[in-house]
């Protein structure tokens, strides 16, 4: 059984991937889209969106990154794909999911589930492109307006020649709102012979055994669940092997977030690094009641060092409780 980080645009960066997978229990991380229109685009945008590429394509940790390109043009996607794999993907990835309407205008994303016979041509054409050398996979949903076409376009996929499908159980329309249907993606493998991942509303131990035995699935991809409990993979891991878990510590959850900010503040600068640090305690707080207290006191904050100094005396007190 594989746990993959699921792709979150402005969200599992780098940097998140880099310390998620320190905490372990994660076996496959896949970055953000980049997104292909008509043109080759240069080395430094694949760099960009992977910079694990200069470490043979995978984290610190040693997990593997794929490489996720997201467009509807079947000629630029492969010519961009085989770049990208040039580069040292380990995978290349297609977003047929991705509900953002700003990219559903654009002709990409979950809006390409309304028509299978163009899934099936961008994912032949991406995979003649690589010729092999490097896997292809692709992340869809259920559908677009509605699931009619949930097994057609698996089947496309499949037909195309994809190594590996992975499904977020809810369509566009429905969004991120619970539930996930997981048992649509037991209906989808009982007509595809390809490897299956299951994704959707994962946020617990709970969910995930739920999700497998909903999904017939035995690798799932979790999003925002791994986001509000860091170490959620690894627990995952342990119950699968009958062993007992314990819960992230939050003094360790301090040290990621003081170490996150450090890391995006020299990335990103002041402004983008600020909203990053509130963004993800959001997240935590549905775990941790000290994320949202935390959250309150530098809610208004906007200067770096004044938020570090709030971290760095959080840590103190929680070292020293």
């Amino acid at each position: 059984m594989r746990i993959f980080l699921a792709p979150m645009d402005g969200l599992t960066d780098d940097i998140m991937r880099h310390l998620l997978t320190r905490v372990g229990g994660i076996d496959v991380c896949v970055t953000e889209f980049v997104r292909i229109t008509n043109t080759l685009l240069p080395k430094k945008v694949f760099y960009r969106a992977s910079p694990e590429l200069l470490n043979s394509g995978k984290t610190v940790s040693g997990v593997p990154v794929r490489l996720q390109l997201l467009g509807s043009d079947p000629v630029c996607l492969a010519e961009n794909a085989a770049l990208a794999a040039s580069l040292g993907a380990p995978a290349i990835d297609l977003n047929f999911g991705c509900p953002a309407k700003t990219v559903n205008r654009s002709n990409g994303g979950a809006v390409l589930l309304r028509e299978p016979e163009n899934l099936y041509k961008i994912v032949k054409s991406v995979k003649s492109a690589l010729n092999g050398s490097t896997p292809l996979t692709a992340k869809m949903r259920l559908g677009y307006d509605d699931k009619s076409l949930a097994l057609e376009c698996a089947s496309a996929i499949e037909d195309a020649g994809a190594d590996e499908l992975i499904i977020h159980a809810r369509t566009k329309t429905e969004g991120y709102r619970p539930p996930a249907y997981w048992d649509w993606i037991a209906k989808i493998r009982e007509v595809v012979s390809l490897p299956v991942v299951a994704n959707g509303e994962i946020w617990s131990v709970q969910d995930y055994l739920r999700c497998k035995e909903q999904s017939a699935c035995n690798d799932v991809m979790i999003g925002r669940g791994l986001i509000s409990n860091p170490n959620l993979a690894k627990q995952c891991k342990l119950v699968s092997d009958g062993e007992p878990f314990n819960p992230i510590a939050w003094p360790d959850v301090v040290a990621l977030l003081i170490e996150f900010f450090e890391l995006t503040l020299a990335k990103m600068g002041e402004k983008h690094a600020t909203g990053r640090i509130k963004q993800w305690l959001r997240y935590l707080s549905r775990e941790f009641t000290e994320a949202e207290a935390l959250f309150l006191t530098i809610r208004q904050d906007k200067t770096p060092q004044l938020i570090t100094d709030k971290l760095k005396v959080c840590q103190a007190k929680v070292l020293n409780a």
